[in-house]
């Protein structure tokens, strides 16, 4: 029996194409988990894991977290995701990328790849030049749905987080609130300065320190290390960077009464949404809070909606979030539970 079968990420996914390409180095795996709503729609994401394996477990997990995520956000699109191994000698030029897009057409239209973490707008057209299954693509006119998915991501997850705040905290918006983010990239970074322009109280952390030092000198924020951030006493943490973060370790060291960001995976296995409802923790579920991008990119691809519907559809999450946690407190189900059994409802699953 293959052994990826065998994984605890494995879901009765549909499609595990692994792939290669010997002339460019590329290497990937296209994890398609459900095609039941639509195309299995997902971005890219070009990244160094530790090996081969973890690069597998990301896109199993992301894959499932994308088929909840756009069955949550109304769109009839299907859950998938795709990982290219940034290994040591790898260069992503337009061979590579080139070769990857031709991998995207192969599958016919069954998965609908976009941007994701290491992969920027201008690689999507490079992409794009084989394969029409692709979507992030430059804005064409002015109102356009497209472009770079992060701030859009960023504006859903800005919203939800202030959903949080009066879910958790009682308060009507982010003035004087402490807000603790890891991760200041696309979404984070965009984020903060939202938070920011509200009258938040700041304190960001960053694998690249000089990335965070120079937003926290624009924002009048503070800077701690990555190892640090989760644990300080704020009244947000809001993860934003890579997923895995909530453990029983982390936990159990969470000082701050709401976690909402818009990392994917931010549970490191299903029991941590258990440990997160027993300490009285508000838990925005990831795939919900942090849809705002693969709306953009789906109704691109779909060609159902400019900027001003991305927008409108977008602010539904917190609505939807407020469902979650009403359900929630009303059979003390832990919120990650609840949005999986909603989702599991919306493809057939439930």
């Amino acid at each position: 029996m293959p052994s990826h079968w065998n994984l605890p990420d494995f879901d009765d996914h549909e499609v595990i194409h692994l792939f290669s390409d010997r002339h460019t180095g590329l290497k990937g795996i296209i994890a398609i988990h459900s095609t039941h709503l639509g195309p299995a729609a997902g971005g890219v994401r070009f990244w160094k894991y530790a090996d081969k394996q973890h690069g597998l477990i990301d896109a199993l997990r992301l894959s499932r977290g994308m088929r909840f995520k756009n069955a949550m956000a109304g769109l009839p699109l299907g859950g998938g995701k795709a990982v290219l191994l940034a290994e040591n000698d790898t260069e992503k030029t337009a061979d590579f990328l080139a070769a990857y897009g031709r991998e995207v057409e192969s599958l016919g239209g069954r998965y609908v790849t976009a941007e994701d973490v290491g992969m920027s707008v201008a690689d999507m057209v490079e992409i794009a030049k084989q394969t029409r299954h692709v979507s992030g693509l430059p804005v064409e006119g002015k109102g356009d749905a497209g472009g770079d998915p992060g701030p859009f991501t960023a504006y859903g997850v800005y919203l939800g987080v202030l959903a949080a705040i009066k879910q958790g905290l009682g308060r009507d918006s982010a003035k004087g609130v402490h807000v603790a983010i890891q991760g200041v990239g696309s979404v984070g970074g965009h984020l903060a300065r939202r938070l920011a322009a509200d009258g938040a109280k700041l304190t960001l952390a960053d694998i690249h320190i000089d990335r965070c030092d120079a937003l926290a000198g624009e924002l009048g924020a503070s800077c701690v290390s990555t190892g640090e951030i989760l644990e300080i006493e704020a009244d947000v943490v809001s993860p934003n960077a890579l997923g895995a973060v909530l453990t029983e370790e982390s936990i159990a060291r969470l000082k701050a009464p709401v976690v909402a960001g818009g990392a994917n995976n931010q549970l490191a296995t299903p029991a941590d949404g258990r440990r997160l409802h027993d300490r009285g923790i508000v838990y925005a579920p990831d795939y919900v809070i942090n849809a705002g991008g693969i709306i953009s990119v789906g109704l691109e691809y779909l060609g159902r909606g400019d900027r001003e519907e991305v927008e409108s559809r977008i602010e539904e999450i917190p609505a939807r979030l407020v469902d979650i946690w009403a359900t929630s407190k009303a059979t003390d189900t832990p919120s990650a539970d609840v949005a999986d059994h909603m989702a599991q409802a919306k493809i057939g699953r439930g």
